[in-house]
């Protein structure tokens, strides 16, 4: 197995990433390459990988859904009292990737973090299917439980409890990653890949670095 694992890799030849072609905003380029990722029908294009740490700087991350986007920053929901929300809240930073293999393409973001407000966690939690919605009430996240039939029986009592609007949990809601640095990631024959760094600087305006590979 260790041996066939060695020997797996591609050529990366999908495209190219220059800092001429690079618009000067990241939230520009970041939507340009999502909406391209969406247009290819790629399985769950905004799927990244959320990471966060605890105060004793042990990491621990997951994969998420990003829900929204806009320039004031990069939103997903979860569970207040989960692990990942816990480590927020001693640490509120953390860093976010995105990869679409097929596009041969990786975004990094780093940023501090923030709750969104009520008002956006109920709109969005009133957007969910009624299942998932009664999921993320019976659910107890990132809590030992005896078993599925735990949960199972939670979401029954609560389908009962509310048969016609399934009310936010108040340990449920958004966050909002603000970004201060964003890596644009192309991969390139001969892993001699493309990347281009922006982080933010005064008044905003983002400075864009070339890096090695």
């Amino acid at each position: 197995m260790t041996n066939s694992i060695t020997e797996l890799r591609i050529q990366y030849t999908r495209g190219a990433l220059d800092e001429r072609d690079a618009d000067p905003n990241p939230f520009v380029m970041f939507q340009q390459w999502l909406e391209l990722a969406i247009a290819e029908n790629l399985p769950e294009p905004n799927a990244m990988v959320v990471a966060t740490a605890a105060l004793d700087a042990k990491p621990s991350a997951r994969v998420l859904l990003l829900r929204g986007v806009d320039e004031r920053g990069l939103i997903f929901f979860t569970n207040y009292a989960s692990r990942k929300a816990k480590e927020l809240k001693d640490n509120p930073f953390a860093a976010l990737v995105f990869f679409w293999q097929p596009l041969h393409r990786q975004i990094r973001v780093e940023g501090r973090v923030e709750r969104v407000s009520a008002q956006e966690s109920d709109a969005y939690f009133s957007s969910r299917p009624r299942g998932a919605q009664l999921s993320a009430a019976a659910s107890p996240q990132s809590q030992v439980i005896p078993n599925r039939e735990f949960l199972e029986t939670r979401a029954a009592e609560l389908d009962a409890k509310f048969p016609n609007q399934v009310l936010r949990p108040a340990q449920w809601g958004g966050y909002r990653v603000i970004p201060d640095v964003f890596e644009f990631w192309q991969g390139r024959e001969n892993r001699m890949h493309d990347r281009l760094r922006y982080t933010r600087g005064v008044s905003n305006v983002w400075k864009i670095e070339r890096l090695a590979p």
